[in-house]
Formats: C-alpha cells, structure tokens, sequence
C-alpha cells in the first residue's frame, strides 16, 4: 500500500527489540571544543583546515572564540519582526504516515472482493469507537507483524500507538487481537507474500549500473529562483498521437509506453524513470501516485503562520511554554533532552511549538553588522566597522579566499546570504545534511543554548539504513524523506544500532562547524537568535560532486552545477597549491565521462549538429556544460540540473536532455538532434592541467592526456555503407576548405562546409587545424558579407537619398585586408567608392582648420550631403555653421537693446571668446568689442569709488553720470544700492528722535533707537547723525529701569546705581528719579535696625513687628529674609515640642520617639530667639531614660531564667515560683512604660518574654495530668513562634514536642491514614530521650499498639482462608474495626483497596443493570429479573404446542387464567390485556392480532424508530454483562452477585445460538412456502422482545431476515392482487430486492423477473406513435386519438373512459367523480394536492383495492401547463421507500426518464401526478427499524 504506517519508533529498535530509555547528556558523547588564540583567529577557513582531520570523525565540532570577540547585534530588538512556522513536535517521529484513508479503503476493499467474496467490509467497533483498520494495520507491521506481536506481546504497544491518552487493560489486549485476527489478518498474508514477489522480480530485473542511470532522465526541470537567458524554451501544447494509449504526466510524452505505469487511483501514467525517485522496473500489484498517497490535508509539515511576531510579543510566548513544562525554577539540560524525546516519541500528547527559522538576512536583517546596512545609534562607528569587515562574520564567510562559493554572483538564500533563527523551547531542526554536502557554520547571538547531535559522514549510510529500518512507512511514502527536514529519531536508537553520535551544547558567543555530508539536528533549550551558513573550501569538492550525483538520483532541483562551478573556479579563482589538487581531479573527472559520452554520441547518433554555446562568465545558475535537444519534439524534457540554454539567434521547441541520456530522448532521426556544448574537449584538459604550476611530472602527465583524448581517430562509423575514422573525414573536410577560399565567394557553400565542421570541433588536441581553419572561414565569410553588403547600401543609396549610408570607418576596416580573405569581385568597385570620399575629407580638414568664411564652409557641407559615404567630419563641419549661425543671432539682440541695465556684462565676454574659437571673418564682431570697452570704463570709475572713503553728494553724482546705460556692470548696481540704503537710515531717524521724550513708550523707543544705531554704524556711506543717536539710546534706557523700579520692588543696589546713571546723564530732576530718592531714604535705617536683632537673641514679638514695618518700603531688603527664617524656625520648634509638653491623656493614640525628643533639645540650642519651652523637654528626657534602665534590667533576669540547664523535675520547687513573680514584674514595667506615651523598644521585648513565660507556665502544668491534644498543638506553637531561646526553653519543647506524637499517634486511627505503626512505636521509645515524665499518656500509646497487633492477626486469618470462604460481610467487618483501632500499613490499605474494588464494580452494575430494568437500585433484584426473562425467552424458544395448552401469557408465562385476555388469531398465544396495553374494553375484539404478527406481515412498526423493544422495556446489552463479569473474576472473595451474573450470561449464550438458528434457517429458505419461516421469525421476535439482554449484532441480523420476509409477502399480494401490477411496480419491488440480497434463485424474485420481461412489450405502442410523426402523409387525428388513448387521468393512472369527469378550479387536472368519491351533482371541485388541508382525506389503497367500482389507474389531463418541480431524492436509501399506494409507485416511477425517441415521446403523453410529490406524505411499508439495518448494512 505505501501508506497509513505508524511513526512510532520502539527506542532501540530497527525491526522489532527491547525499549530504551531516552537519551541525556551522559549518554551521547560529546564532540571537541576548540579555543583559538588571537592569531589562530584571524584566518576562519585556514583554521577549518588545521583542525579538519581531527574534528571530521565526529562530523561536527564547537569554537569558541578568544574573550575579545564580541560582535554587537546589528537588529533593533523593538521594531524587528519576523514570521513564524508551526512545529508539531509530538509529529516528527511518533506521526502516522502522509496519506489519504480511502487508498487503504480501495485497496482493502479489492481484497476482499477478489480473495473473500465480500463487496464491503463491516463496520468495526473497539471500545465504544470505530476501530481505525488502516492504523492497526500498519502499527502491528511496524511490531514485526501479527506473529511477532503475540510471541512478544507487543498488543499493549499496538493498543497505545492507536490510543495515546487511553487506559490499557487485558480485556482490551485480548480484544484487539481478536479483531485483527478477525479482519486483517488473511489481508496481512497476502500483503506479505506479494510483497515477496515484488521483491523476487526486482532482484531477477536488476540491471548494470551504467544501464540503470540511463532511465533515470528525461524529467521535466523543475524552475529555478535565478533567470534564464539565451535560448527561450517554448511550452507547447500536448498532442497526442493516436497510437499512444497513455501519456506521462511528468514529461508529458506517450513513447516508451513499455515502461509506463498506471495509478491504480487516478488512472494516470508516469514512466518509470521519471518517477523521484526512479525505478527500474513496473512493480507488481497495486501502485498509487504520489498525489493519491498524499493530499494537502494529511502532509506533514511546518505550517508557516499569517503574522509576524514582535521579539517581545515571541518572548512572551516562549516564555509561558518554559513555564508550562518546568515551571519558574532552574533545571538541567538532562531534564530538557529527556523531555524533548518523550514528546517525539508522542509519549507526553501532543505538542506544538513556534519557530522562526530560514528568515532570509537580506530581507529580515543580519545579526552581524553590514557595511551596506544602516548603522544603529548606540554602536560605535570603528567598532561596526570591524565586525563588519570580519572573515568570521557570516556574511562574508561564503566569499573568503579560498573558499569555493566566492566566484557564485548570485546570492543564494542560506547559502550564500546567511539565515536567521529565532528559537523557543524545544523549537528543533530535523536529522539532515546540508545541501551539496556543504560545510555549514552556525554562530548563537543571545539567549539560551543550542542542543545539536550529530553522526559523522563517514557513516551516513549507516544512519540513513537505521532511518529507513526505523522508520519504513514513512520511507515507503516519501523516499526522498531526509530531504524533507521534518524527521526526527532518537540518538539512542542509533546508538543500539551501532552508529555513533556526538552531541554540541551551543552557548551564546559559540561557532558550531558542521562536516560534509555529516547527519545533525537538534533542538533548542530555550529563546535563543542564531544565524548560520554554508561555506565550501577546496576539501569539499570531492563531496560536492557526491552531493551533485545525488540529486540528480532523487530527482531534486540543485542548488548549483558543479561542474560549472568547477570551470569557473577553475577560469576566474584564486587557485592556490590546496585548491588545485583537488580541482583538477574533478576537472578530470568530469572530463573523461565528458570523452566517453561524446565519442559514444558520434558513433552511434549520425548526422547529429553539434553546437558550440557561448563561453563562460562567472557560475550563476545551474546549469551543464553539454546537452542535446530535438527540434522536431511537441515537448520539453531536460535534466534536473539544467537552465538556460544559450546559443546566439537560435530559438528551438523541442526535447532536451543530457548528453549521456540522448538515446532515451525521442524517436526522431538523428539528424533533427543537437548537441549543444560549452567546452571542446581539448579546452577541457586544457583547463584541468592549468589551475597547478606544472613540474616535470606534470608536464609529462599533461602529454600523456593529451595523447589520450587524441585517440580519435581510432573512432570509426558507417557512412553510406563502409566506415570511415574520425580522421579520414577531418583530413577530407580541410582539404574541401582549401578549395573554397580560392573560388569565388558563395554565402551557402561557407555555411554548409561550416557546418560540417561541427562534429570536429568538441573534439581534443588533434582538431585544432580544424579549428584554424573553421576560424580563417569564418572570417573570409564575414568579409565577403561585408564588402557584399556596403556595395549594396550605396548602389541603394543613389535609389534613396533616405536610406542609411555606409560609414566610412567600417569601409577602410573591410579594405585593410591585404591579400584579400577570399576571391570577391565587388572589392575594386568598394574600392573606388572609398578614395572618392577622402579626398573630399581632405578639402573639410583644411576649411576647417584655417579661418574661413561662412559661404565657403556652406558649399563643403552641401557636397558632402551628396555622397552615399558616411564621413564623420561632415559632424564637425555641421556643428561649426550652427554655432556661427548661433552666435550671429546672440549678437544682433544685444546690439538692438536700448533699455539701461539689460545686458549682461558676463553675456558679452562669452560672445566675444566664441568668435575666437569659430575662426571665421564676420562684421558684427568689432561692434561687440566697442559695447565691452565702455562697460570696463564704468566699471573702474565704479571700483575707485567703493575702495575710498564715500560721502552721500560724490555717490549721487557718479550714478548721474551712469543713470542710462545698457549694460548691467556689477560695481554700478551695487553703489546704488548703498545710496539707496543710506537715504532711507536717515528719512526714519528724525521720525524717531521726534517721539524719542515720551515717558510711555520708553521700551519702543529703546528698541527703535537701538535698530536705528547698529544699521547706521553697517553703512557703507559716511553719516553725521550716528552720536546723537547714540546719546539718547542711554537716556532712554535710563528712564526704562526707572520705570521698571516704580512698576515692581526692585534691590537696594539697583535703585542706588541707577539714580547715579541719572545724575551722570542729568536727568536727575525728572519725576521718576525723584520717586526713588524717597523709597531709599526709608530703606537704609530699616536695614541697619534688622541686623542688629540677627545678631543676638530678642523676643519674638520684635521678629513680628520687623516684618510689619517691612511691608510699607517698595523695595527689596536683603535682611527680610534671615528675619523671616529666624521667625518661622522659633515656630516650627514651638509646634514639633508641643506633643512632648501636653499630659498623656490629652495626647493622640501615636507613640512618641525618645530619639525625636532628644533631637528637639539639641536643636533648641540653636535658635535665634529666646524661648521658655526648652527647660520643659529637658525634663521629660530624663524620665525616659530612668524607664529605659529599669526594663532591661528586667530583661536581664528573663535571660538569666531561660539559660537554666538542670532538668526540670529537678529545679521545679522553685521554677514555678520565679517564673510567676518575673511575669508581674514585667507586667508592672509594661504598664509604667507605656503611660509615658513614648514607643520604647524594651515593650515589645518585655512583651515577648511575658509570652514565652505564660507557655512555659502551661507547659510545666502537662506534668500532672493527660492534656487534650488541642492544648498541647497550641503550646507547641506558642513556644515554636516565641523569639526567645535557651536551654529551659529547648528542655520544655522537647517534652512538648514528645506529648503531641504520642497524642496525635494515638487520635489518628479514628480519622487519618498517616500514622504508621512504626512511627508510633518510634515515639514510645523516644520518651527515655525526654527530660520530662508523662506516665499517662505513656500508658495510653502502649495500649493502642497492642489493639492494632490484634487486628492484624485477624486480616492474616481472613486472607489465608479459601477465596470461595472469603465473606463479604467479613471483609466489610475488619473494614469497620480498621478503621477504628489500626494505624497506617500494608494490611489496611489491601483491605480498603479490595472494598473499594467491589463497591465501584457493584455501582458500575447498578449504572448499567439497574436502569434498564427500571426498578429500584438493588443490584441482586435486578440480576434476578434479568434472568427470569432470559428464562422466559428459552421458554418461547422452546417447545409451542405445550406453551399454547397451557394458555401462559407470552409476556409474562402466568396463567391466562387468573387475569383477562386476548388470543391472537395468527398465531395463538395468548396475552394478558395489562401486558400488551390494552383494556378491558378491547376485550370484544374479533380476530386479534397480536403486535408480533403485525409487525411480521408489516402491518405494524415498533416504536421510536428501531430495535424489538415494546411497551417502554429496557435491554441490557450482551457485551455489557460480559465486560462486567471479566471485571469481577479479579475479585479475591466471593460475592453473590457474580455467581448470578455468571448464570446469567450462560442463558444468555444459549439464547443467542436458538436465534442464530433461526437466522441460519431464514437464508436458506428460497421457496414459495414461507409460514414455516414466518412461525419460526414470530418466535425469535417473542424471544427477542421478552429477554432483558439484546446484542446488536444478532438484532441487525434479525431485523434484515423480517425485512426479505416482508418482501416476499409483499411481492406475492401484488402478483396475487385484485388490480394487475404495473411495470414500475415490479422493477420497484425487483431493486428492493437486490438491495436486500435477495438470492436470484429465490422464487418471488425469478417471479419478478419474468413478469418484467413480459411488460417490455409495452413500449411497442410508442414506437408506433413515433413512427407515425415521421410518415409523410398526415395522420394527425389517428395519433391524437393513439395518445388520447395512452394518456393517464386521475389518481387511479388509467387510460380516458366515458366515465364522469371533473377538473380541478386551481390547477385544471382531471379526476372520477368515483374514484374522488364525489357526487355527481358537484359543479365546483379543488382537489387535495391545491387545498392539502381539506378534511376529506383521500381514498386509501385498500379502499381502491376492494372497490367494486375500481379501475385502472388513470392520468391527469394534457392541459396541464404548470411546471413540474423535482423532488430531492434520497440516493442513501432510495432501495427502502416502499410506498403502499399505487398513486405513489406510479409518480415513483415518473421519475425515469430515457433519452431515446420512444421514451422522450411516451413522456410528451403522460402527466405526472406532482401533488404527490409536493404535499402528501410518503407512505413507507417497511418499518423503521428494517430502514435503519440495510442502511447499515450498505
């Protein structure tokens, strides 16, 4: 099959072993760990180098780097966001196989069918669920098969592999072997044994390796990321021939269709060797494409996520999966590895984590730094630097000096350009190795470690054969599964197997290197940000070409051509002494297999073109460097490795292959094939001998090659009948050469002999004169095309003026040739064409070089338009006129300017230096001159005015002098704008010196004076106005500080200096300075009066009246402050020392600090005024410090007490005594203490010894009598929380601590299970430990230990007895008395173990038994009711007569004397009326028929829908009692209940075998007497319906033999009937039939058949009709009376009669005035289907059937317009709608209709009765419960 197999793997185990336990740390080894030295560091690839030899047998190592490399994150952790894919961690080895459920579904199917005679399997029911077949299956081939299980005992695996989470008991083992056994096991053969024959026909088909590699080509090419170029393959549409039966859906080509393999699915073909991967020959048995075995919904992947995440948001997540599994501790790496492998192994349930992994650097950003990227802020520029410039920054490690992938242009993603990887918590990446065997480095930024494990390459086969043995399903399903990168298999299980395994803890700041072709995976412990990379140095190569090989095996698009990459590096590299030896060896390689195809290719392929491609750049996609193509091919078939195919100007729709696969291509002739190449064979050698200096050995094996690949002419092939060498035709070919340059020049010859060149060329050393020669043609043809070619243009050109000429470089080229290439006659006439056009070059140069006029330059260029000649002087000649013509117009505008200042000065000197360079004679020149000597006059005049001294009156004249010149001089316009900033300083001075003396708006005036001041001091031109400016800009600053002084206080220094600056200026007499004078003369004496109060200690009401008198004066005082200050500390004192001075009464519930009082003191001292408060709270200090040396004396005797170390008996005399008198005393302390309202720390000291004492008190008081357990838990923990200690303290807890064991040990058989015997005992022995007597309590824990003893002899007594002699009331016994005197042990706990047993068993029966009989809850009553209908079933199964004579109700088996009754007139028996529901009433009844007679002739239906349950009973099912009574053979006594439920269940077997006796019967019976059957199925109903115990199976069965037996009574009333059957009828009763399996031999059903052979007939009269449509003549009257005749009416479906009609008022159909019964008289009728809610029902089928009056079925009339609506149909169970109207069998059968011409004009002529189907309520014969089985038994 290849699909559905189990993934779980048994650790350990290829095939079928004993389990592992998962590996840790300690049991894969680990790999080396390198640390470089600084110098050891700089060279990444030359390190690689010197550690290979070392570090390659473990196929992976670790470095880490010297303690100064430390490259900063280049990512901003809070913008950067990335994508996520889904891992499914439970799936990566523990997963059930990719596949679609309905392959195994065909395929088992087919099974049996053919080997069975079954045609559908049953459903299959296991524990409650359907049983998936399909995963049993492939999980009991994963054990080793069927017998291997059982000998191992494997089910228990098998039943957890099917369900994970669920309970596995014995019964369940027990079961699920049965069922295989059952269903799979006779499929498990066959499945073997035609697997074994596969196996012997591929071993006898096995063919040579060299033969086996041609089938595998010829596949499409699968895209690739980079572009083609070159030659364009064209995708053309698929024509398939005739001929071909079959294409192939992968190459899309019907040859070969010898090896064409079907799917036995889809039906879709593939050849054998385009298959990945390939296979050698058409298996045998059934095959199923890739696409049937996996659909989109079951692959197993990585599922990529629809958002990127935040690193934060990631963290977040990361963080609670931690949390989930190992909580907020730490834990070891060992804890995580063994947790990871349970979770693969799907041991934990399923998991699913978050991993960002393959996120491409160049979109998502590099953790390295980048030159090219943006630097962030916080990193320093030289240190960026440096890391990005790094060899070990992984960015440029792909690119470094001798690395192999340098000379790659393209950036390939996670190869070339590095991948980034954002891990969480067991986010892994699967066992793989790199692509193309690359080396790869992995570098861990941040975060938590990397676990890697690895297996060397040396032993990659190994690995992939425990892979493939492991894992087989998958393997079978996905071949290529390695390369997928979602498998994971534990390390151990390799290890078991004998392949070794390393393992690599990464840390943050570690490089880990992994080997060539070395198996790695891993997981991750935790968030971590990892970057890595693939790298090649020259060791790699002989792995590159293995890697190369290998895709080309599976099929798989590579990442690059090797072998282009190999002549790259070897062309363009840097090839040192370590890359060369080993390039050349895969130069040479790939060289001779290069010969043997080529050379093959000539002998065997004749008339094949060969065609050299373009050369070689640089290595940028994957591509070849030879393949072969057809042109003639509908398709495209290319290799694997192949793009884009270059060759200049061809373009091509066809075949491609490789060059080794070219016979396999098409079945083209030869001659339509080319091969198209990169290198000839000698540049192949050429190029494998030049990447070494050679020596002398080298030179002499480079000879010895080349002899070799000279060896040609040793090739022979059949040319027209005799062979010819490779030589013979290479000699001819030159000599045929030689003659074809001396004649005359023919285009078709050249390319003909060209051509023929081509099968020389891929050739070695020994073509190269052919190569010379195809060269010297070459060019000879181009030539002669050249001179053919201008000759042509210029005799073309005298026709057209407009065409293109010839240049004239192009022509002296052609002519150079001397002698000519070839013999071509138009080279004289080329010739004279040439000298013509340069003597007229000649004539240009000189014009052009000498000063000329215009006329004369005008006349050259007109010449030279005339020639066919295209001279590249005419540009020169042509630009020269255009510029003068230029120029001349320049000129003339600026002469005709009249307006001032227009031109510009730098315009006229560009003018005046282009007529210098044009060298020609024109007038207009000497004006321009004139107009530049006058604007240089202006601007002298100009510049020795600016470089002087400048008055206003000489700048105005000057500017006069100028006023209309047309030339803009710089020096004149800027003197104007210096005279017209000056006239405009001096218009705005005098506005503002007349509104300077206005005391408003002296800030304006400041501002303006002061603009006004510095732009006159900027001006160019002199001004006598700028010191009187200067003057009252002072003045106005003067009078605005005065102002300011009067608008707000202002500093005693302030107001004195300014009225100093007022007197200076003599402004002092105004009014604003008078002001000022007044405020100072008040200021001073306040000041002086300040600073003598600071100065020594005054009251504190001259403090107050100072700040009073302050607020008068509009100044700042600088003293103002220190008085306030002075102030306000004197009052803040006052308020802090006011709680200390008020009594404790009156003061708040806060305590007072003694430190805070003394502090007050202290700071009293420093007060500047004097207080009376201060001598008060020096008082009230010295209280508390007389209180505080009183308490710890106190203390002190506490201490004193506590550290007594005499025993306690001892010294008790007195200790109670000291004890009491210390606790008054501090008692006393307590109470003085706190009245002083102070928090003293001695309180709560004191109070701590109080408590400890009162609990020393108690404890000593346990001495003399037998304490409560609650008094001595509460000293325990008074005295376990006190904080003090000592050695009376650790005497008295000690002895406490004893009193509460022995207490506790002694209360806990009551109510706890958590005293041991032992601990008990313990206690008892500790009490000699104990310094403190007490001898009741002793006593007590002696004698419960002597009670427990007692009850163990008792339970010893009862489990040693008989278990038929074990009681369950004894066992309830010792129960009770357990759990009154015993302690916790082994006995108690299996008494409480067996009782919880038995009473969860008897719920169990009561849940189940009790509520199906519904009675009360006692489990014994009910077993017993069970069993007495079990008896009454074995009595009806028994003997009828002797059950019939004495009159007992079937129901019950009373005497149907004592209560009242009704007898059945079928069958006889007898029923009470209470049984049977009835009262008394119904006893008048004639001809009863009981409910079971009803049902057998269906005229009856049992109630709900299903099943033979009547009159509201409950059953038991059978498989309930069974998985009951299991359970209960555990048991180790013996209760009453399980000998019922054993008796039980033997009547109920033997009900079983007398109904599967009759049912054996029922099958059998195929006559035309069915009542002996009928008397037996009434039986087994009776039976059925009075035993309270039912099975499903047996049910089923039952309920299918009513339905076949209802079936033939139905068929027989409709052959036997009053009205004849109809044909639809018939087919309708015969499908019923076969649905039901009726056997074609039975009677009613050849019956059926040969009624409906005989009512074919009837279509003979609409074939009439039909013909008579196409007669020529008209016959319409006698076919509308023919369809009159045909055509159906009412609702009995019969022909038009003369009987009495009416038409329905709505829809206008026809109906009898009888069969509707309706009297005559009525005019207006609405039949039933317009008005369904009418009261008249609708006559019934019986009432039709015993109508005296009945006819046929009739019609309804053809003026019937309205539209007919389908009804839906229920396909599911079209077989079990068996209508009893004969209404709805004939609108049943109106359904079908036929496309031929009869059945389309028999539709034309009847009308479908559609209020059937739209209305009325489908009438069922059958009974639910016969619905329900054929359904499922479909």
């Amino acid at each position: 099959m290849g699909k559905g197999r189990p993934r779980a793997v048994e650790k350990g185990v290829v095939g079928a072993t004993n389990t592992v336990t998962c590996c840790g740390s300690t049991s894969v080894p680990s790999a080396l760990v390198y640390y470089p030295t600084e110098d050891e560091f700089k060279d990444p690839l030359d390190y690689i180098y010197k550690i290979r030899p070392e570090a390659e047998p473990y196929g992976i190592c670790r470095i880490v780097p010297p303690k100064g490399w430390n490259p900063p994150f280049a990512l901003d952790l809070d913008t950067f966001t990335f994508p996520t894919k889904t891992q499914a961690i439970h799936k990566l080895q523990a997963r059930p196989a990719a596949s679609d459920p309905k392959t195994f579904d065909l395929e088992y199917t087919r099974f049996l069918q053919d080997h069975c005679g079954k045609k559908s399997r049953k459903r299959v029911v296991f524990e409650g669920e359907d049983l998936d077949l399909c995963k049993l299956f492939n999980a009991v081939r994963r054990f080793g098969g069927y017998d291997k299980v059982v000998d191992a005992k494997k089910w228990g695996d098998v039943a957890r592999f099917l369900r994970p989470a669920g309970k596995i008991t014995d019964c369940a083992k027990h079961v699920l072997c049965q069922l295989y056994r059952e269903h799979l096991y006779d499929y498990e053969e066959f499945y073997n044994k035609m697997n074994q024959g596969n196996a012997k026909n591929c071993n006898k088909g096995e063919r040579d390796e060299s033969k086996s590699d041609h089938r595998v080509q010829s596949s499409i090419s699968k895209k690739h990321p980079c572009g083609v170029s070159g030659l364009k393959v064209k995708d053309c549409k698929v024509h398939v021939e005739e001929e071909h039966d079959q294409i192939c859906e992968q190459c899309k080509s019907g040859l070969h269709g010898e090896v064409m393999l079907l799917c036995d699915r889809c039906d879709k073909g593939w050849h054998i060797y385009c298959l990945s991967p390939p296979l050698k020959q058409i298996p045998q048995g059934n095959w199923y494409c890739f696409s049937c075995l996996n659909s989109d919904r079951d692959s197993f992947g990585f599922v990529p996520g629809k958002k990127h995440y935040t690193l934060e948001a990631f963290r977040r997540i990361a963080d609670r999966s931690r949390r989930r599994w190992f909580g907020t501790g730490p834990v070891s790496r060992v804890q995580m590895e063994k947790k990871f492998w349970e979770i693969v192994e799907g041991s934990v349930g399923e998991v699913e984590v978050m991993y960002g992994n393959d996120l491409d650097t160049s979109v998502y950003g590099s953790g390295f730094p980048r030159v090219a990227d943006q630097k962030m802020q916080s990193i320093d520029d030289k240190l960026w630097q440096e890391y990005a410039t790094s060899p070990w920054n992984l960015n440029n490690l792909p690119k470094l000096k001798g690395s192999m992938l340098r000379s790659i242009q393209h950036n390939i993603t996670g190869v070339m350009v590095p991948w980034l990887y954002i891990g969480m918590l067991f986010s892994s990446f699967c066992w793989h190795f790199e692509d193309h065997c690359f080396y790869s480095m992995n570098y861990l930024h941040w975060g938590e470690p990397k676990c890697w494990y690895s297996v060397p390459g040396s032993q990659a086969s190994a690995f992939e054969k425990v892979m493939r043995s492991s894992l087989p399903d998958l393997f079978d399903v996905q071949p290529d599964l390695l390369f997928q990168l979602v498998t994971m298999l534990n390390p151990s299980v390799l290890q078991e197997n004998g392949v070794p395994v390393y393992s690599v803890l990464q840390e943050p700041g570690n490089f880990v290197i992994t080997f060539p072709r070395s198996y790695h995976g891993g997981f991750n412990l935790g968030l971590n940000c990892a970057e890595a990379v693939n790298f090649a140095p020259a060791d790699w190569l002989p792995f590159g070409a293995f890697g190369a090989d290998l895709y080309q095996r599976y099929h798989k698009p590579a990442v690059l051509s090797h072998e282009e990459l190999l002549c790259v590096v070897a062309q363009y590299g840097d090839v040192d002494s370590r890359v060369s030896s080993y390039l050349k060896k895969e130069l040479l390689r790939i060289s001779d297999k290069e010969k043997s195809w080529r050379e093959k290719l000539w002998k065997d392929g004749s008339n094949v073109h060969y065609l050299p491609a373009i050369s070689l750049s640089l290595c940028c996609c994957v591509q070849l460097p030879t393949i072969i193509f057809c042109v003639s091919g509908d398709a495209v078939m290319v290799g694997s490795d192949l793009d884009g195919l270059q060759y200049p100007g061809f373009y091509y729709s066809g075949f491609v292959t490789l060059l080794m696969h070219w016979e396999h291509l098409c079945e083209c002739k030869t001659v339509k094939l080319r091969l198209l190449y990169r290198h000839s064979l000698a540049e192949l050698f050429e190029l494998a001998f030049s990447v070494e200096e050679f020596t002398s050995d080298d030179k002499a094996e480079c000879r010895s090659v080349r002899r070799q690949s000279s060896c040609q002419g040793a090739l022979t092939k059949k040319v027209k009948g005799s062979s010819v060498t490779f030589d013979q035709l290479a000699t001819e070919w030159l000599l045929q050469s030689s003659m074809i340059l001396q004649n005359p020049f023919l285009s078709n010859v050249f390319v003909t002999t060209l051509r023929k060149a081509e099968q020389f060329l891929w050739a070695g050393s020994e073509m190269d004169s052919v190569r010379d020669m195809v060269k010297t043609l070459v060019e000879a043809q181009k030539w002669a095309e050249g001179i053919r070619d201008c000759v042509t243009k210029i005799e073309f050109w005298y026709q057209d003026s407009n065409a293109k000429k010839v240049r004239l470089k192009f022509i002296d080229e052609l002519l150079r040739f001397n002698p000519p290439p070839c013999n071509e006659p138009n080279y004289t006439k080329l010739k004279e064409y040439a000298e013509e056009a340069r003597l007229l070059v000649q004539e240009i140069d000189t014009a052009l070089s000498t000063c000329s006029k215009m006329s004369e330059l005008e006349l050259l260029y007109s010449r030279a338009c005339g020639l066919p000649i295209y001279m590249k002087e005419i540009k020169k000649l042509e630009g020269r006129i255009s510029s003068t013509k230029t120029w001349l117009d320049s000129v003339r505008k600026c002469i005709a300017v009249r307006h001032p200042t227009v031109l510009e000065v730098d315009i006229l000197y560009q003018l005046k230096s282009e007529i210098s360079d044009l060298q020609v004679h024109l007038p207009e020149k000497e004006v321009l001159e004139n107009l530049l000597s006058q604007a240089e006059s202006c601007s002298i005049q100009c510049r020795e005015m600016l470089e002087g001294l400048m008055n206003l009156e000489n700048v105005s004249l000057l500017l006069k002098e100028w006023d209309n010149f047309t030339v803009a001089v710089p020096e004149l316009q800027l003197l104007r704008q210096y005279h017209s900033d000056t006239v405009l300083w001096l218009a705005r001075v005098n506005d503002v010196l007349g509104r300077a003396h206005v005391q408003g708006d002296q800030h304006n005036t400041v501002n303006e004076l002061m603009c006004i001041f510095e732009e006159g001091s900027s001006l160019k031109i002199q001004v006598d106005e700028l010191p009187l400016i200067e003057m009252e800009l002072k003045k106005a600053s003067c009078r605005e500080k005065a102002l300011k002084a009067c608008d707000s206080r202002m500093p005693l220094e302030f107001i004195q200096q300014l009225l100093e600056e007022a007197t200076m200026l003599h402004i002092e007499e105004e009014k604003l300075f008078i002001n000022l004078s007044r405020v100072l003369a008040l200021a001073i004496p306040w000041e002086e009066r300040a600073r003598e109060m600071l100065s020594h200690e005054n009251p504190i009401s001259d403090f107050e009246d100072m700040i009073r008198d302050s607020e008068n004066i509009f100044a700042i005082l600088p003293s103002l402050n220190d008085v306030k200050d002075a102030l306000s500390e004197a009052n803040l004192w006052l308020r802090n020392s006011k709680p200390y001075l008020v009594s404790s009464a009156c003061a708040s519930n806060s305590l007072l600090k003694v430190e805070d009082l003394q502090m007050l003191v202290s700071e009293s001292k420093r007060l500047k005024i004097s207080l009376g408060e201060r001598k008060m709270l020096e008082l009230v200090l010295k209280n508390c410090k007389l209180w505080e040396c009183e308490a710890s004396s106190l203390l002190d005797d506490c201490r004193c007490l506590f550290e007594l170390d005499n025993n306690v008996d001892g010294i008790s005399s007195d200790l109670m005594f000291r004890v009491e008198d210390l606790i008054a005393r501090i008692q006393s302390a307590i109470a003085s203490g706190v009245s002083l309202g102070f928090d003293f720390i001695e309180i709560s000291k004191l109070k701590a010894s109080c408590s400890t004492l009162h609990w020393c008190k108690r404890a000593l008081c346990f001495r003399d009598c037998a304490p409560s357990l609650e008094d001595v838990l509460e000293v325990v923990e008074g005295l376990s929380h006190s904080s003090v200690s000592g050695a009376l303290l650790k005497v008295l807890v000690d002895g406490v601590e004893w009193l509460r064991r022995a207490l506790e040990g002694m209360s806990q058989p009551c109510n706890s299970r958590g005293c041991h015997l032992t601990e008990v005992q313990d206690t008892l022995n500790d009490y000699k430990n104990v310094n403190m007597t007490f001898g009741a309590v002793y006593c007590q824990l002696e004698e419960a230990i002597r009670k427990h003893m007692l009850w163990q002899e008792q339970v010893h007594q009862f489990f040693g007895l008989n278990s038929r002699d074990r009681s369950w009331s004894l066992m309830l016994q010792l129960k009770e008395l357990g759990d009154t005197v015993a302690f916790s042990c082994s006995e108690l706990d299996m008494v409480l173990s067996e009782v919880e047993k038995v009473e969860n068993w008897k719920k169990r029966c009561s849940d189940k038994i009790g509520t199906s009989v519904q009675n009360d809850n006692l489990l014994f009553n009910a077993l017993e009711k069970i069993k007495q209908s079990l008896d009454r079933s074995l009595f009806i199964y028994g003997d009828v007569q002797e059950r019939k004579d004495q009159n007992l109700c079937i129901c019950c088996l009373l005497d149907s004397g004592y209560q009242e009754f009704l007898t059945c007139s079928t069958c006889m028996d007898c029923y009470h009326l209470q049984c049977i529901g009835l009262t008394a009433k119904d006893t008048c009844v004639e001809n009863y028929k009981c409910p079971y007679c009803a049902i057998l002739m269906g005229e009856s239906c049992y109630p709900s829908g299903g099943g033979l349950l009547r009159f509201g009973k409950k059953h038991i099912e059978f498989k309930i009692l069974t998985g009951l009574l299991s359970e209960a053979e555990h048991f180790c006594l013996r209760i009453d209940e399980m000998d019922v439920l054993n008796e039980l269940v033997e009547k109920a077997l033997l009900c079983k075998s007398f109904l599967r006796e009759i049912l054996n019967f029922a099958s059998t019976v195929t006559g035309e007497d069915i009542s002996i059957l009928s008397e037996k199925l009434t039986k087994a109903i009776k039976a059925s319906d009075v035993a309270g115990v039912y099975d499903e199976h047996d049910s089923s069965d039952l309920e299918l033999a009513l339905a076949k037996n209802l079936w033939k009574i139905q068929v027989n009333r409709l052959l036997n009937g009053v009205c004849k059957p109809t044909i639809r009828q018939i087919q309708k009763h015969m499908n019923e039939g076969v649905d039901m399996e009726i056997l074609s031999e039975d009677h009613y059903m050849l019956k059926l058949t040969n009624v409906n052979c005989l009512g074919l007939h009837l279509d003979r009269v609409f074939e009439v009709i039909e013909e008579g449509e196409k007669l020529p003549v008209d016959v319409d009257e006698e076919l509308k009376m023919l369809r009159s005749r045909c055509m159906l009416y009412c609702i009995c479906r019969k022909p038009y009669d003369k009987k009495g009609m009416i038409a329905c008022k709505q829809c206008k159909e026809w109906y009898h005035f009888d069969c509707m019964k309706l009297p005559c008289t009525q005019k207006f009728y609405v039949c039933p289907a317009c008005n369904p809610c009418a009261e008249e029902p609708l006559p019934t089928n019986h009432e039709r059937l015993t109508s005296a009056k009945f006819v046929e079925p009739k019609t309804p009339s053809p003026r019937h317009t309205n539209p007919r609506k389908k009804q839906k149909r229920d396909v599911g169970s079209v077989t079990l709608k068996m209508f009893t109207t004969t209404a709805e069998e004939d609108r049943d059968s109106s359904r079908c209709r036929n496309s031929n011409g009869v059945e389309c004009l028999r539709w034309q002529n009847r009308k479908p009765f559609r209020r059937a189907a739209k209305k009325r309520v489908e009438l069922r014969s059958l009974t639910p419960f016969l619905y329900t089985t054929i359904s499922d038994k479909r």
